[in-house]
């Protein structure tokens, strides 16, 4: 997906959330690759209206190898099987996401993590460890994890 293209789409669905999704329309990047795009601060969290949040962006499956999401609004966010190997998630509004399958191998982040809704069946690297322990589910799905080297993420 090129820059104009992908600028297109977030504008669309920055819109969609502050129009209450009168206009513009929910960001469809499923599936999409968008290895190394600068996504920085980019809104792609859920609307919010009438006391319940609408769905958020659609990132299942997208390829985000190598991404910039510092600072990214991901609330709500469906990234159900997406890659996020050496993704920058520093900073990054995490709150109530979706994350089961999604491989995170070498991704950065902080203690946004630790408000991430599901992580189930999803792949870290070994260095990731604190971060993930930190998670008050992670006793839960621990057994749905995998782990690998670090050292296996090339950029």
């Amino acid at each position: 997906m090129d820059v104009t293209e992908l600028k297109v789409i977030l504008d669309q669905h920055k819109l969609w959330i502050e129009s209450d999704h009168q206009e513009g329309k929910r960001a469809n990047l499923r599936g999409a690759n968008l290895r190394g795009a600068n996504l920085r601060g980019a809104n792609l969290q859920s609307a919010y209206l009438m006391g319940a949040y609408l769905q958020s962006a659609n990132l299942m499956g997208a390829y985000l190898q190598s991404a910039n999401l510092q600072s990214a609004d991901l609330q709500s966010a469906d990234l159900l099987g997406a890659r996020l190997l050496g993704a920058n998630l520093q900073g990054a509004n995490l709150q109530s996401a979706y994350l089961e399958g999604a491989n995170l191998e070498g991704a950065t982040f902080d203690l946004n993590f630790k408000k991430v809704f599901n992580f189930r069946h999803a792949t870290f690297s070994e260095d990731q460890i604190a971060w993930v322990c930190l998670h008050p589910k992670y006793h839960k799905w621990a057994s749905t994890l995998k782990w690998v080297k670090a050292e296996r993420l090339s950029a």
